[in-house]
């Protein structure tokens, strides 16, 4: 395991104006001298990026916690533990969790899913759901006498809970769910069932063996009507034994790409009853004689699933932030070929090939990690009943969810592309991310599906006989104030240009795509018309999600404290002109850009780039990421990799004998019978 020195010891004063406290005796040379060019103030960006002192405190505390308590820690790097070895220890840090339960706080969600996620990381964990789904949609989803009665057990760890809503059969199209729940008036009981083997519930974390109680999905059957999905909270172990309840089966699905340590698993329901309170009735009922209540907004339950995405965009972006802090540190101490013959090696990151690779995600990291905790503001908003923009929003966070996954994944490829040959190995820590991002591409919605669903409600408002031009959607009704863009030179774009030219872009993808689907609509059926267009319409759903990140990216930017906002704009510098440059069809469209504006962005891309370099290590650094929850012998702190591989290999099984058993048991007997024959 890659040792790390506890957090108090690392911070020192050094003798500089402009310092980088990560600075500590021992460290590589080639990593110290990266830190000591630091142009602005570690700790200020820090406390800027994790949203001010008191939340970066709370993080500090949980940080010390760990490192205080080894029994919350792995016992050996977890890519050498077997598939049960890791739920045993994912199990055994859980039992930890219960015994220093002050830590877990549902008052302060953002502190104790920090909790979690340190002491479990990226290996999945048997009660991850229970912190991440089970909780945050119960208090969304049920009512206050619901609450009282539930939440309390919930809390303290007698329930543990997940999250039941994929099928075998059925993922995102959850109209379509097969789980149904009837309801029987006279006994005032839900019967569970489900008619088809694809109607299984599959996939949720720990469902498979740990969980006792779950929040399924089921489509809802009263008075002979389907009101469709609803939640339900069921129980199903025996809370003595923790036995399956009869009528129910359930079990584990096997091993998967990642996430080995949760016991991921299946349900199957054989006409199984429970109480008409356990449908949660925060915004839709059922009363005792069948009368379905429906709630005040139709779409007040995609409030629960906000709050979850929000959370969601923020954390995966942090994944992005791991992996390229593994790359940036690992540049700088890896040296390959030379620039100038005869003059030595170069530290890998002096390549603008290399710069190109990890840079754009660094700046991405900042973009994405805005947008979550933009997202998750708007988020406590739609708590508070306030649905009057529920729509724009749900189509916000389905298309944030799918853009930034997607970006996150591929951006972790190209920093294990990045790391060389080494980034191949689990020594890295960047398989372990990559295998975790691949997930999240999936998991809570697949990314092109909801992409189709943030097109689908803008077409309604492309469409609109009374548009707005305020709102997120404001923007496809406003008229272009230019046919060309005013941009002379990268260094003098202006916030409102740049505004202005995504709007420009944006507008015409959307608008095309809205044109499109009105030609083939008058040719086919809606489905068929819609299905046609259906790339068309996920281009014009990335390109609005893209226009609200580089609003919100620039206005975040414009007010972060003066003495980090000049290394900030030249990060929102590289994300923007990189996109623009990266799609310049779009922008040169119809030519509101001439072939010189987009040679003029790309300047500005090199021009980013460079400035980058010198700050590139001090920017992963005040990204503050723990070496707990790094996980990486190449990402190290004090950039002592080699060392620390050699180190690594100590752990393997296969080096507790010289001569393995299999050489005996298989290769021994054949090379002995044909050295018989010689």
């Amino acid at each position: 395991m890659p040792q790390y020195q506890p957090y108090s010891q690392i911070i020192q004063l050094l003798p500089v104006s402009r310092m980088n406290r990560y600075i500590h005796d021992g460290d590589n040379p080639d990593i110290t001298e990266e830190r000591k060019k630091a142009t602005f103030d570690v700790d200020g960006f820090t406390e800027w990026y994790h949203g001010g002192e008191k939340r970066l405190q709370a993080r500090r505390e949980v940080e010390k916690y760990i490192e205080d308590h080894k029994e919350l820690q792995d016992t050996h790097p977890t890519p050498f533990m077997s598939r049960e070895e890791l739920i045993d220890n994912s199990v055994r840090k859980v039992a930890g969790m219960a015994k220093y339960h002050e830590m877990i706080d549902m008052t302060n969600i953002e502190k104790t899913t920090y909790f979690i996620q340190m002491v479990h990381v990226r290996d999945g964990q048997a009660f991850s759901l229970h912190y991440l789904m089970f909780l945050p949609v119960l208090q969304s989803q049920a009512s206050s006498e619901q609450l009282s009665k539930w939440m309390p057990p919930a809390i303290s760890g007698t329930i543990i809970g997940t999250y039941a809503q994929t099928e075998m059969g059925h993922g995102t199209n959850i109209s379509k769910l097969e789980t149904t729940a009837t309801y029987d008036p006279k006994t005032q009981e839900f019967v569970l069932n489900t008619p088809t083997v694809s109607g299984a519930k599959w996939w949720p974390g720990s469902l498979g063996k740990f969980c006792n109680h779950a929040i399924v999905v089921a489509n809802l059957w009263t008075n002979g009507r389907c009101e469709g999905p609803h939640p339900f909270i069921v129980q199903l172990r025996d809370m003595d034994t923790h036995k399956t309840l009869p009528n129910l089966k359930s079990g584990d699905i096997g091993p998967k790409l990642g996430l080995n340590g949760s016991d991921n698993g299946y349900l199957l329901f054989d006409q199984f009853r429970i109480p008409r309170e356990n449908m949660l009735m925060r915004h839709s009922k059922v009363l005792p004689d069948g009368t379905y209540v429906k709630p005040p907004h139709s779409k007040l339950a995609y409030s629960g699933m906000v709050f979850v995405r929000s959370m969601m965009v923020r954390d995966i972006a942090n994944h992005l932030a791991n992996a390229v802090t593994i790359a940036t540190r690992y540049s700088c101490v890896r040296r390959q070929g030379e620039l100038v013959p005869g003059a030595g090696e170069v530290k890998i990151l002096d390549y603008q090939t290399q710069q190109y690779r990890i840079f754009p995600f660094m700046a991405k990291v900042i973009a994405f990690r805005i947008a979550g905790e933009e997202l998750q503001e708007i988020s406590k908003q739609l708590k508070k009943g306030e649905a009057s923009q529920l729509p724009d929003i749900h189509a916000l966070s389905s298309g944030l969810k799918a853009l930034v996954t997607f970006e996150v994944q591929r951006g972790i490829e190209q920093c294990r592309l990045a790391c060389g040959g080494h980034g191949y190995s689990h020594a890295s820590g960047i398989p372990e991310l990559l295998a975790f991002s691949c997930g999240s591409c999936t998991y809570e919605g697949d990314n092109l599906v909801l992409l189709l669903q943030v097109a689908k409600y803008l077409m309604k408002v492309a469409a609109s006989e009374s548009p707005s031009t305020n709102g997120i959607c404001g923007y496809l009704h406003k008229k272009s104030q230019s046919n060309v863009s005013t941009l002379s030179s990268h260094k003098t774009y202006s916030d409102h240009q740049i505004v202005q030219d995504f709007e420009h872009a944006t507008r015409r993808v959307v608008l095309q795509a809205f044109n499109k689907l009105k030609t083939e609509s008058a040719m086919y059926k809606s489905h068929e018309a819609w299905n046609r267009c259906s790339v068309e319409l996920t281009k014009a759903a990335k390109w609005h999600i893209r226009l609200y990140i580089v609003r919100i990216l620039l206005l975040e930017v414009s007010q972060a404290p003066e003495d980090i906002r000049p290394v900030l704009r030249t990060l929102a510098k590289l994300y923007i002109f990189d996109l623009q440059v990266s799609n310049k069809g779009n922008f040169m469209d119809n030519r509101y850009m001439t072939p010189q504006q987009i040679d003029e962005l790309k300047n500005g891309v090199w021009e980013a780039l460079a400035t980058i370099r010198t700050d590139a290590v001090s920017i992963v650094d005040a990204f503050a990421i723990h070496e707990i929850e790094l996980k990486s012998v190449l990402g190290r702190r004090d950039g002592n990799v080699y060392p620390a591989l050699m180190e690594w290999t100590k752990h393997s099984h296969l080096n507790k004998k010289d001569v393995p058993d299999a050489f005996d048991k298989y290769l021994k007997p054949i090379m002995e019978k044909i050295r018989a024959k010689m």
